[in-house]
């Protein structure tokens, strides 16, 4: 079984990347300039490691980030699900809140206001952890590990709480429901389809087959299923996809990104489209350097991605396509002042005044924890 610490191993990811593996052959649209209007911290608890948020702006004009907190590390027993809320467009933002503390490891957290105005929230349960709690382990003496880990009683209880998720909230986030099934799990969670479905596109994580491809529902979130799975390139394994991002564009077509960790375009992000909702999807084909993406479709119908870049600059970039992903601009460097590889999952929304915003997590040379960082940028 592939466990979620193997699949983000920095030291796997990013720093070996060559300049001269292969460049997409398509031509690119000119790249727009950046302004860069204010970089901030957020995150109000310095002593928790903040990991993996995703960011959306619902129909009020509220933006909402969620993400996996109250941790002390990138792999520890101590992850939840936490939410504030901006009502100034990112200039303040509401003290975190729980969502949900389960007895194992809850980590990423995607956020999503469907059309019926219900808030998704996803998340999954990991154990990558447990070994470090073995005889002989990392953490098998530390009386806080230990706590945690015996929440439940042992292995095989533990094992049972392996998921992915998602919560719901009618009432604008006021109060959420118990844990749904999503069948697939991706970072930033599912995008709303013009027919009122709602498509997600991710990994099956603890399922045998650990498939690569899309979920559907027809009732708000209600229940999930199975839908399509995303075909392979050759040469590579599905099982070195992850973390996918999709958004509908205003022909109908879905254009989903990938994390790649195969051998060919190693730490690259790559991208398939479906015509028929996501019931068939093209074979996938290389975007650029950079990962994992977030996919958000503009006022004026272009797409934006934003995505972590983990070698110098250390930081988060952003691309713009003005024909629905067939070509992508040039980098836009959102940040590029990180220290090193341990941040990214930026996602971003626009305002009404036609400026984004972009929230990340980011581990600081000067701070043990991981924080939640902010930039607000407009196109020039």
């Amino acid at each position: 079984m592939n466990s979620p610490i193997s699949r983000r191993r920095f030291t796997g990811l990013s720093l070996a990347a060559s300049a001269s593996v292969l460049v997409p052959s398509r031509s690119r649209a000119a790249a727009p300039s950046i302004e860069l209007i204010e970089t901030k911290t957020i995150s109000p608890q310095a002593n928790y490691y903040h990991g993996w948020p995703t960011l959306t702006r619902t129909r009020k004009g509220e933006l909402i980030v969620v993400w996996s907190g109250r941790r002390e590390a990138h792999v520890c027993p101590f992850g939840t699900v936490e939410m504030m809320t901006s009502h100034d467009g990112g200039a303040s933002w509401t003290f975190p809140r729980t969502l949900h503390d389960g007895p194992i490891d809850d980590r990423d957290a995607g956020v999503l206001e469907t059309a019926k105005g219900t808030l998704l929230v996803t998340t999954f349960t990991s154990l990558a952890y447990a070994p470090m709690m073995k005889e002989g382990g990392q953490k098998a003496d530390d009386p806080r590990w230990r706590a945690v880990h015996s929440r439940l009683p042992d292995d095989e209880k533990r094992e049972s709480e392996l998921g992915v998720w998602c919560l719901r909230s009618t009432d604008g986030g006021l109060s959420f429901s118990g844990r749904i099934n999503t069948v697939v799990n991706s970072p930033h969670g599912p995008c709303q389809l013009a027919d009122g479905r709602l498509l997600y596109v991710g990994k099956q994580l603890w399922t045998e087959e650990k498939r690569v491809g899309a979920a559907i529902s027809s009732n708000d979130g209600e229940t999930w299923e199975w839908l399509s799975e995303i075909p392979a390139r050759e040469g590579d394994r599905g099982l070195d996809y992850h973390e996918l991002h999709a958004v509908q564009c205003a022909s109908g077509k879905v254009v989903a990104q990938i994390r790649n960790h195969n051998d060919a375009n190693r730490g690259w992000t790559l991208q398939t489209e479906s015509s028929d909702g996501g019931a068939t999807w093209r074979v996938p084909r290389p975007i650029c350097y950079g990962l994992p993406s977030h996919l958000l479709r503009l006022k004026d119908d272009r797409l934006l991605m934003t995505y972590g870049h983990r070698r110098e600059p250390f930081g988060n970039q952003a691309r713009i396509s003005e024909d629905e992903g067939a070509t992508w601009s040039g980098p836009l460097v959102v940040s590029g002042d990180g220290a090193g590889g341990d941040l990214g999952y930026p996602s971003t929304v626009e305002l009404d005044d036609g400026s984004f915003v972009s929230v990340w997590y980011e581990k600081f040379a000067d701070l043990p924890m991981a924080q939640l960082r902010q930039a607000k940028w407009r196109l020039v």
